[in-house]
């Protein structure tokens, strides 16, 4: 069945392209008892690691994961997207583990900018990956010991770039292959360059292996119901391979694939049979730019929601849907917003939610706390994640 829209601030035109002009949300007829409620979980100003001989609050909190009841969040402190320095001289992101009441139960430093966190349940660790923009490494964090280990890959990264989220998906480490083209390659798209890399660590030599996935100018079918071209082959384009995720297997549409969001492209990439023989993929394009993704399992799920701007990770409490999707919108990484952003027609960062068979974004109503959401994450109460 599919997903009934509800809590309506705003409903974006659906586009089959990526260079539609955002709109900004505005609020239609929403009542009180429909609104997500936002509280805090944890004020990053209260938190604080070392900086040469001194200690600074973190800051600018983004990916977040789960893994045996506890919450882990990646905070980049001002780090620069190839690893340079903040304002302050700092050269680390911090992940800090908390209990789902907020209390602190480990943090742990490492060098450059955190953008990809995931929790590796087979073998309770962290994977988190730093500096998206190129100059890209990944690191491991034992949640038995406490350890950390830095690996390097083992190539230059075929797409001049990055790397970004990780999905462990059927056993395997998927990293997306972001900013392609930035340092010293073709400008993407380029047919040369994967939009995902699957990565194989090797613990004696620290080195991750790096194999390339599908390209940025790979074929995908439309996913879109009712556009004009349905089903339809197209090439794609993607300068922008970000966020990822593996599909539960009780979605209502894409049930079990490989998801890859192309932030700058308005996209959503839907992989059948990842790196295999029979691979499919399915393009959805999107109404407006999003960046996390998380698929409601159960009404009484709890979201977990980190806000960069604010400096804060918050609890958002529904009831939800069961098999509601929700997004956090970007309009500001739109491959058309304006270089001042937030302005007319680009508002801030908002919560919505994702129609997986139009590619419509409609924003919802929150009260209590601002949100701003950057990382997404439903846990479901009964979780043994």
């Amino acid at each position: 069945m599919r997903p009934v829209i509800r809590r309506v601030l705003t409903t974006i035109a659906a586009t089959s392209t990526a260079t539609a002009i955002a709109a900004t949300p505005q609020i239609a007829s929403a009542h009180d008892h429909d609104a997500f409620r936002v509280t805090l979980l944890v004020d990053g100003t209260t938190l604080r690691h070392a900086v040469g001989s001194h200690t600074e609050a973190l800051s600018k909190p983004d990916d977040i994961t789960y893994a045996g009841g506890r919450i882990f969040v990646a905070f980049q402190n001002g780090v620069g997207s190839q690893g340079e320095a903040s304002t302050t001289g700092n050269l680390n992101s911090t992940i800090v583990e908390l209990r789902r009441d907020g209390d602190v139960v480990r943090q742990w430093d490492i060098t450059g900018k955190c953008d990809g966190l995931t929790a590796d349940l087979g073998d309770h660790r962290l994977i988190a990956t730093v500096n998206e923009d190129g100059s890209s490494s990944l690191y491991t964090v034992n949640l038995d010991t406490g350890d950390v280990d830095h690996y390097t890959y083992s190539i230059a990264l075929p797409s001049n770039g990055g790397t970004d989220a990780i999905t462990v998906y059927h056993d395997r480490i998927i990293v997306s292959a972001s900013a392609p083209g930035t340092t010293g390659g073709p400008a993407a798209p380029d047919a040369s360059y994967p939009a995902a890399y699957s990565v194989t660590l090797h613990h004696d030599t620290l080195v991750a292996d790096v194999h390339s996935l599908f390209s940025d100018e790979a074929t995908a079918s439309v996913a879109n119901e009712n556009a004009s071209n349905e089903g339809q082959p197209v090439q794609l384009g993607l300068v922008d391979p970000d966020s990822n995720a593996a599909v539960p297997e009780d979605s209502p549409r894409f049930a079990g694939s490989f998801e890859i969001t192309s932030q700058g492209d308005l996209q959503q990439i839907f992989v059948r049979h990842l790196g295999q023989t029979d691979e499919s993929l399915r393009v959805l394009n999107l109404s407006q730019s999003v960046d996390d993704t998380s698929w409601i399992s159960d009404a009484d799920d709890t979201l977990y929601a980190t806000d960069s701007t604010n400096d804060r990770v918050v609890v958002v409490r529904g009831p939800f849907d069961r098999n509601e999707v929700l997004v956090n919108a970007t309009p500001c990484d739109a491959g058309n917003a304006p270089a001042t952003c937030p302005g007319p027609g680009f508002p801030a960062d908002y919560l919505a939610q994702l129609n997986l068979w139009t590619g419509q974004v409609t924003a919802l109503e929150v009260t209590g706390l601002d949100l701003q959401p950057s990382g997404l994450l439903a846990v479901s109460d009964d979780s043994s994640r």
